[in-house]
């Protein structure tokens, strides 16, 4: 995260440090462990990931954004692996996800910060970017594109197209899918990576009548694709065995709230630059409604570019890491 350099932030210590998992830093009243490495005139931040990532889900881009000369923080968001875990569900409503942001960006010491993320993250920094315009002077969204407000509270309208088995129907239900994804860490994140990768089955996420859980829905891969290794995967699974999933599936239970929450904002535009990056296999594909990369400039006015990745599954920067790399250096030495 970032803007112009101020050396006088927390983390401002070495032009060259770096810190895996890193230390730790408050905002919005939260602790959130970071991975850092600065380098250079300017910055920038990915805001982490979804379920079942962490802020090892961006190890490919420090290096190669450090080395072209901005400061990379990549925290584990409210809830997620080494963060702190509220217990009210309440407090993991898009409102909060954004104050955490607008929080690390000051405890920072930066004034200004072109905010980066995946899949869930991706709706953090869309929203940072429209309410915090003067803050955020750039924003990339990996995954999850933009999109309008729904014309009714979104989970309703997911169960009626997909069905009560959809995987965001079935997180619903405090404590069901927090037992099934905690109980064997490995297993899970070596099914759930795979199987919404460019190398798995692409379909949607639907727990069919009479499985024992979403994991059904993923085959176990005995050997892994070229992006992801043994240790990705202990990687992973270490890093969730403090908080376990809960906190990550507390952002699904605020999806109806967050609809209510947002009304103020319907139909606003992102004004900061913005860029987009898809894969052409990746499921959230398949939830949108057609042509909508043609349609981001009417809710995206300033969208200086997509990537469209041929191939490319659900994990955009861990499976393509070089193209994501190039075009997300592009975009930030363009601003």
């Amino acid at each position: 995260m970032g803007g112009k350099r101020h050396d006088r932030g927390p983390y401002a210590r070495s032009a060259s440090a770096y810190w895996p998992g890193g230390q730790p830093s408050r905002s919005n009243g939260q602790r959130h462990p970071d991975a850092h490495r600065r380098a250079g005139h300017g910055a920038a931040g990915p805001a982490a990931a979804r379920l079942p990532e962490s802020w090892y889900s961006w190890r490919h881009q420090f290096q190669p954004l450090a080395d072209a000369g901005f400061h990379v923080v990549a925290p584990d968001q409210r809830g997620y692996a080494g963060t702190d875990r509220p217990d009210s569900v309440g407090e993991y409503t898009l409102l909060h996800l954004v104050g955490d942001v607008i929080g690390l960006i000051h405890a920072l010491g930066e004034r200004e910060a072109v905010v980066i993320g995946h899949d869930w993250g991706a709706p953090v920094a869309w929203n940072t970017a429209l309410l915090r315009p003067d803050i955020i002077r750039g924003v990339a969204g990996l995954s999850v594109p933009p999109t309008r407000r729904a014309p009714a509270k979104p989970l309703g309208l997911l169960e009626q197209r997909f069905g009560k088995g959809f995987y965001q129907i079935y997180f619903q239900e405090p404590g069901v899918a927090d037992a099934e994804l905690g109980a064997d860490l490995k297993d899970t994140f070596r099914r759930f990576l795979v199987a919404a990768s460019g190398d798995g089955a692409g379909a949607a996420p639907v727990v069919p009548d009479g499985a024992k859980g979403f994991l059904d829905t993923m085959p176990y891969p005995e050997t892994l694709p070229s992006w992801l290794t043994e240790a990705d995967i202990d990687a992973f699974a270490e890093q969730y065995r403090r908080n376990g999933f809960t906190g990550g599936l507390n952002w699904y239970r605020n999806i109806d709230r967050n609809w209510e929450l947002t009304a103020a904002w319907a139909d606003a535009q992102i004004t900061p630059p913005a860029y987009y990056i898809t894969g052409t296999r990746d499921i959230v594909r398949t939830f949108g409604a057609p042509g909508f990369i043609e349609k981001l400039p009417e809710l995206v006015p300033n969208l200086r570019g997509v990537l469209d990745l041929d191939g490319c599954g659900h994990w955009t920067q861990q499976e393509r890491p070089d193209e994501v790399n190039a075009a997300l250096v592009e975009f930030l030495k363009g601003l």
